[in-house]
């Protein structure tokens, strides 16, 4: 009996110091944190309590106050959710480097601003980390390279086209300027592309509801109200929410859409056997379903069903919104200098003249500089996503000696520090000229990072790049962009830069060689 006493005593003894040398090691831990963030400036907060808690607003005014930041730190500062949840908000070069060119297995994207995508996304670059983001990194790459984007342009210019004759059919046969919301109709023109080149459906989302579209539009919108109500963090009681049940229908649409798709594609892969099956399809156009089904990593090994879903479902969140908003984000600068905007329209004219069909071909694409400069710099000033977000499973040094501490929530702002002064002289001005090839020598290459950068960059930048091109260069050669004068903007930054009441302009038609 004394014996039995004796052990259960060294069992609770040992126990115990277990339980204080682990509490030792987060104390530790604790103190190192604070220290490293010590080095960093710490803004006017709320106190101990509530730190910057409500200070951050998804807002015009909270916009204006990451440029206020940005000028005042230049390297970062502290920021403080709650007492025990610092994030380092991080806006130059020197402080970003260490963050977005660390190995994507160190610096994850964080669960907390990326998790609500998960149900909807799955397993997607967006998402996935470890040998599962590799994997699926050199698996899609080649879907990106040159001659397979060249083969998109086609169905860019269609697309444009169809926008184009809705925006030409509303200003009636006068062609007099009429006001549009532009961002909604170019979601629906990137939407429309994009069904396209994935999954080579026709949808006709432009002229036309469309199920599919609706419930992609509608999780977008589901997602940033989630993140506006603390209580819907959690999943049991937002599930039970109206906007969960909505949300998990609409996931519902999306993931059946895609599921179908995938599945007909497989079952006709097998069916024809895999050469017969690149036979029947030479010389024709392969869309992102096509080449996904087909990749193979160094072992063999193919994606799976839910693993090509997951690609698809991220490509068709990730593809559509923030070109829409860089597009219109453009449009509104241009509306704003009709300078820059008549010297693009002379560019592009000047690339159309004598074509009988004015289609915007890939070559082309290496004439448009001054467009090019044009569409960086609205990049540069309106980031059509302001921010991303970190979680470092290691501690990582800066270039001035100090540390990102390890377990740090590091919220890289794009926006910050494409307004930061020490990058950019006069941030606020909309100067294209930035970009000429004089004038971006010697500029840090992450002081420009609307794509982000890094290991974890976007893989689609090139088809987004491309996409604006030809888009921009046939709305500047077929209509003149004026100011709606009568709703000025006030910028919204959600999933992407939006506006609290849309982004109005008035389109004007101009005369065929105009």
């Amino acid at each position: 009996m004394a014996a039995a006493v004796a052990l259960a005593l060294l069992a609770l003894l040992a126990l115990a110091l277990r339980c204080l040398r682990g509490s030792l090691s987060l104390l530790t831990r604790a103190r190192d944190t604070c220290g490293h963030l010590r080095r960093f400036p710490r803004p006017p907060w709320r106190g101990w309590v509530l730190g910057h808690t409500g200070m951050a607003k998804s807002t015009e005014e909270g916009l204006q106050q990451a440029e206020a930041l940005a000028e005042r730190y230049r390297r970062g500062c502290q920021w403080w959710l709650l007492p025990w949840l610092p994030v380092l908000r991080l806006f130059h070069p020197d402080t970003l480097r260490p963050v977005l060119t660390a190995a994507a297995s160190i610096a994850p994207k964080d669960e907390l601003f990326y998790g609500f995508l998960k149900p909807w996304l799955g397993d997607g670059l967006l998402l996935s980390h470890g040998r599962k983001w590799m994997q699926h990194r050199r698996l899609l790459t080649p879907a990106f390279h040159g001659e397979l984007l060249k083969s998109y342009l086609g169905i860019f210019n269609q697309s444009t086209h169809v926008m184009h004759d809705k925006w030409r059919a509303a200003a009636g046969p006068m062609g007099a300027a009429v006001a549009l919301e532009v961002l909604d109709q170019l979601s629906l023109l990137t939407l429309d592309s994009l069904q396209r080149c994935i999954f080579s459906h026709e949808s006709h989302c432009q002229q036309q509801p469309s199920e599919y579209i609706k419930a992609i539009l509608e999780l977008s919108k589901l997602v940033v109200r989630r993140q506006q109500h603390f209580l819907h963090y959690s999943w049991w009681l937002y599930r039970l929410s109206g906007d969960g049940r909505r949300f998990t229908q609409a996931c519902a649409t999306v993931h059946g859409f895609t599921a179908a798709v995938v599945q007909r594609r497989r079952q006709a892969l097998q069916r024809l056997g895999h050469q017969a099956w690149l036979d029947q399809h030479r010389g024709q156009r392969m869309d992102f379903i096509d080449l996904l089904l087909l990749a193979k990593d160094e072992d063999g090994n193919t994606l799976l069903d839910e693993d090509i879903a997951a690609e698809a479902n991220t490509f068709m969140f990730a593809g559509h919104d923030t070109t829409a908003s860089g597009l219109a984000w453009l449009f509104y600068n241009l509306a704003c200098h009709q300078q820059h905007q008549d010297r693009c329209r002379q560019e592009v004219q000047e690339l159309l003249k004598g074509r009988d069909v004015e289609d915007i071909k890939w070559e082309d694409l290496a004439r448009l500089p001054f467009t090019t400069m044009c569409i960086k710099e609205s990049l540069r000033l309106h980031p059509p996503v302001t921010a991303v977000s970190r979680r470092c499973n290691q501690d990582l040094a800066t270039h001035d000696g100090r540390i990102i501490p390890k377990g740090v929530i590091c919220l890289m702002s794009i926006y910050g520090t494409h307004h930061n002064p020490e990058m950019w002289p006069d941030p606020q001005v909309y100067n294209p000229l930035r970009f000429s090839p004089e004038n971006s020598q010697g500029q840090p290459p992450l002081s420009f990072i609307p794509f982000s950068a890094g290991p974890r960059n976007c893989i689609g930048q090139r088809f987004a790049m491309a996409e604006m091109k030809v888009v921009a260069a046939l709305t500047v050669a077929r209509f003149r962009i004026r100011l709606d004068t009568a709703r000025p903007p006030r910028r919204k930054p959600e999933l992407i830069l939006r506006t609290e009441d849309g982004l109005w302009l008035l389109l004007e038609p101009l005369p065929k060689g105009a």
